[in-house]
């Protein structure tokens, strides 16, 4: 393999932190806002929530440079576990990830963008659906969902180079359009009535009791809501991990991956601040969910949850529908792009140590895992087809959790374990930073294994069942690696 196609280093500053930006900023800036208010029934709750995620995922962008310069190797997070620990923790990080984590997150987001496709072409309709057994549905939106990942997989597989450019191509124009959003929400569509009413009610959180009372909340309920809250905040903002996948591909890695890892977090978090201050001074948080006009509804009940085309209605009325899936539509395929480039990059690390399927650590002749593009591809097919966005977002923002504590705890042992080794850059605010953000993410786990046990349980097991698999596999590559 050494005299064969190796890595590209083509990833500079920008492009590495148009790879965490784009990555992150998907659909869900534009929808979970919904879920918050409903959960928090405040203003002031719903921005502590975004303010929390922001913090967390800065806390461990912090934390992950440290480590990301100390192993700049393909594979990243994958590595740094394995190193931390030893080889059985950095496979059952690299399982979750294929089987729920990476691919969940891209299955997600490819419904997200064929649901939003449909309302540009509209036989592409959540509404029809030709086999429905279970949780298995295949209509028009699954094959749209489908078609994107395929073509996305096509796209990176001729290369990074060009995998690059669709990813600072999408990066920048999404930016750009939520900066617009931002522009036009604060600028034209701000409304001192609503700001007012939201004023009234900025620190007073409630939940929707039986006969659909209103009951206020606080203390541990406040506390249960606000974690419930964070699953759909933190998956907003998950995914800035993955230029860590690709470090082999990075230019001066040591340095160029820290930086876009800080520049990156810190940017989508106050995009998502101001997005967020945009619905609160245009919407009212609490609503009727038989309301017939978007502001009757309020943030709470917005039509299909599509917030930001309730902030745009009235400017631009029924075609503000248009405008706002024009914008999903952009900012899903760019955050699939980002997705899917990085990804197979941790399978091609697995597989180079046997615990992966062989072709996936061969590279192409353009220089990338060309099989483990299309291994990820096919599995992240079959989970559109086997559940809805909502299950996997809660599903993939359990399961890694999990890694982020398990990683960012590996910054306390390397320092002991490996004290020697070079750190050209080193976690700021070390050990506070990443012992809060640890206390903090094992916090909300705890309330998400209480009251979201449907899914927070699954993906627990997910993790355990890596164990024996594990074994099986190390067994069973001791003389041959396991092939397709």
């Amino acid at each position: 393999m050494a005299n064969g196609p190796t890595f590209k280093k083509s990833l500079n500053l920008f492009d590495s932190t148009a790879l965490v930006a784009g990555s992150m900023i998907g659909s869900g800036i534009f929808i979970v806002s919904a879920d918050v208010a409903r959960q928090v029934g405040s203003p002031g709750w719903l921005m502590v929530s975004w303010i929390l995620a922001g913090f967390l995922t800065i806390c461990a962008a912090l934390s992950y440079g440290e480590l990301a310069g100390m192993y700049p190797k393909a594979g990243g997070q994958y590595v740094y576990l394995k190193e931390a620990y030893n080889p059985l923790i950095g496979f059952l990080y690299g399982w979750t990830l294929f089987l729920v984590i990476q691919t969940g997150t891209i299955a997600a987001v490819a419904m997200a963008f064929a649901k939003f496709f449909g309302v540009l072409v509209p036989w592409v309709s959540e509404d029809v659906v030709w086999i429905s057994i279970g949780f298995f549905k295949f209509g028009p939106v699954q094959i749209v969902a489908i078609l994107s990942l395929a073509l996305l997989t096509w796209i990176n597989s001729h290369g990074i180079r060009f995998g690059k450019k669709v990813q600072n191509t999408f990066t920048t124009g999404k930016v750009l359009l939520l900066g617009s959003f931002i522009i036009i929400g604060l600028g034209f569509a701000s409304n001192s009535g609503v700001i007012n009413i939201n004023e009234k009610i900025f620190w007073q959180p409630i939940q929707e009791g039986p006969g659909g009372v209103d009951i206020p909340i606080s203390g541990f309920s406040l506390l249960a809501a606000l974690g419930m809250a964070m699953v759909g905040t933190l998956f907003s903002s998950d995914a800035w991990n993955n230029i860590t996948f690709t470090a082999s591909e990075v230019i001066n890695p040591k340095k160029n991956i820290p930086l876009s890892l800080v520049l990156g977090t810190l940017s989508v978090t106050v995009l998502y601040l101001l997005a967020n201050v945009v619905y609160i001074t245009v919407l009212p948080l609490r609503g009727d969910p038989l309301g017939d006009t978007f502001m009757a509804r309020g943030m709470q009940y917005a039509l299909n949850d599509r917030l930001g085309t309730a902030v745009l209605s009235g400017l631009f009325g029924n075609y503000a529908m248009i405008i706002m899936a024009i914008f999903i539509v952009i900012s899903t395929f760019g955050c699939n792009n980002g997705l899917i480039l990085s990804g197979a990059r941790v399978y091609y690390a697995m597989a180079n140590d046997n615990l992966f399927f062989r072709k996936a650590g061969q590279l192409n002749k353009n220089g990338v895992p060309a099989w483990g593009l299309i291994i990820q591809g096919i599995w992240a097919s079959l989970l559109c087809l086997s559940g809805t966005y909502g299950q996997l977002l809660d599903y993939v923002v359990f399961a890694v959790l999990i890694f982020y504590v398990l990683t960012i705890t590996g910054v306390f042992i390397l320092r002991k374990k490996q004290p020697a080794l070079e750190r050209p850059y080193k976690a700021p605010g070390y050990p506070v930073i990443p012992a809060l953000y640890i206390i903090l993410a094992v916090l909300i786990m705890v309330i998400l294994l209480i009251f979201k046990p449907l899914y927070t349980w699954p993906g627990l097991c997910i993790v355990i069942i890596g164990i024996p698999v594990y074994y099986w596999w190390r067994r069973n590559s001791q003389n041959s690696r396991i092939s397709l």
